[in-house]
């Protein structure tokens, strides 16, 4: 399966132990991970200004996403209604890559869940369709 995540859901799985850092550890033994290139320039500032990570361990962790599958920008953001404009390229991004799944915990993307045009769930509801495929 190719799950897409979102940049807050691996922020959580770098940096703190739970249900992320399970998650992501899982998909990387079972499935395919997928995150896409506006995702990777948002988790470098998050983890450099709320996180003060050193330059070194954000190219480190960098690295190892960019050994799974990063989707490039797309050409245009998702034309479904979001409230926040930036979250219309990770929705667009999740499309292109052909991701079976949005996996985020931002409220304005699982607003729109019920009219995208790929499943959006927060990281329990991933944990839980994993479970029954």
């Amino acid at each position: 399966m190719k799950i897409f995540l979102d940049t807050n859901v691996l922020v959580s799985a770098y940096t703190a132990r739970g249900i992320c850092n399970d998650l992501v550890r899982h998909i990387l033994a079972e499935h395919e991970l997928l995150t896409g290139e506006v995702n990777i320039h948002e988790f470098r500032r998050i983890l450099r200004e709320k996180f003060k990570a050193s330059a070194r361990l954000v190219a480190a962790v960098e690295a190892e996403l960019r050994d799974e599958t990063v989707i490039p920008k797309p050409r245009a953001p998702s034309d479904l209604p979001i409230r926040d404009k930036d979250d219309a390229w990770v929705l667009a991004s999740a499309v292109l890559g052909g991701a079976d799944m949005l996996v985020t915990g931002d409220a304005d993307l699982l607003a729109v869940a019920k009219r995208a045009p790929l499943p959006i769930v927060d990281p329990r509801g991933c944990w839980e369709r994993l479970r029954t495929v």
